[in-house]
């Protein structure tokens, strides 16, 4: 009942961003585009989900991150989902997603849909829905998909490493990749919640532990007991096997715990803990992390997310539709 009456509250919001919205391709997109076509692909895409999930809980994060690094690289388009050839280094080769996990699973949801409607839903919109569902999956809050994306056919690995918010940044440069995607301040506070879910890899956060600077050797912004933790599990900056958890003790789960270890500086990427050096993101850690407000977060991330998932669409005759997602037609 609680995940109905969300949806419902939520889907005159969707209808408002994108009546509001200036872009002509995202006044396009539907929550029914498929109702003829295709009408049960969000019970299809929720059967497997729930399939993929309750295998492997921890695949939760990697399938919301997956949406994010695609949207923020040529907008939500399947870009990081193609695979590199000959001449081409793609999205997915890049650096800062050298550690992205889940493709087979969205593989996997493709090829179902692709039974029940062939040439008809794009991988974009089946990888927006599968972010959808992971949050849900993982106790977090659901929200209504507007769908009529189109795949796109360019994936340039260069554009992912210059274009991806870096786990090293602070607020100015975040605000400023944030912008360049009609993404706010607000958003940023928001969306960096979904480290709730997931793990990382020693070298994303290995600088902050080891030769910080000239002065320190750990980053004096994180708490000096956590840092000594993660040396425990981090031993070198080249520790590439060793993952961490973004939200200890509940990274499976969608929760506000996220904004607790954060106010408490706790928070395991440099980006994290920058949310404490600015008035209006510092203020909005130290409320979620109260406890008393998961309901605020929850509409909060559902909105940001809905403005993410509208972020460079391809609608119309633009891009295609994919017939394997790792692969241009």
């Amino acid at each position: 009942m609680a995940v109905k009456s969300c949806v419902v509250m939520l889907i005159p919001l969707a209808l408002l961003l994108l009546a509001g919205s200036s872009s002509p391709a995202v006044a396009q997109l539907d929550v029914g585009y498929y109702s003829k076509t295709c009408p049960n692909v969000e019970a299809i895409v929720r059967e497997e989900m729930e399939k993929i999930i309750s295998a492997a809980p921890s695949l939760a994060g990697p399938l919301l991150r997956l949406h994010f690094h695609d949207c923020f690289v040529r907008g939500c388009d399947a870009s990081v989902l193609l695979n590199s050839t000959e001449g081409n280094l793609a999205e997915r080769d890049a650096k800062p997603n050298k550690s992205l996990r889940g493709f087979g699973s969205v593989d996997r949801v493709k090829a179902k849909l692709e039974a029940v409607c062939p040439n008809t839903v794009s991988c974009a919109d089946v990888l927006t829905l599968m972010a959808r569902d992971a949050v849900v999956l993982a106790k977090g809050p659901s929200w209504p998909v507007t769908l009529g994306r189109r795949d796109g056919t360019v994936s340039s690995a260069t554009e992912a490493a210059d274009q991806l918010p870096p786990a090293y940044g602070d607020i100015p440069a975040l605000t400023k990749i944030f912008a360049s995607k009609n993404l706010d301040l607000k958003d940023l506070v928001v969306l960096s919640g979904a480290h709730t879910l997931g793990t990382a890899h020693c070298p994303s956060y290995a600088d902050r532990l080891y030769n910080f600077s000239s002065a320190y050797n750990a980053d004096p912004s994180l708490d000096s007991e956590y840092a000594d933790r993660l040396r425990t599990r981090c031993k070198s900056r080249d520790d590439k096997a060793m993952l961490s958890e973004m939200d200890p003790g509940s990274y499976k789960t969608f929760d506000t715990s996220y904004y607790r270890h954060v106010a408490k500086r706790r928070g395991l990427f440099q980006s994290d803990a920058a949310l404490l050096t600015d008035a209006t993101t510092m203020e909005y850690v130290q409320r979620i992390a109260t406890g008393k407000f998961d309901d605020v977060f929850f509409k909060d991330f559902s909105e940001s997310m809905i403005k993410m998932g509208n972020v460079g669409v391809l609608t119309g005759a633009e891009g295609e539709i994919r017939k394997k997602c790792y692969i241009v037609n």
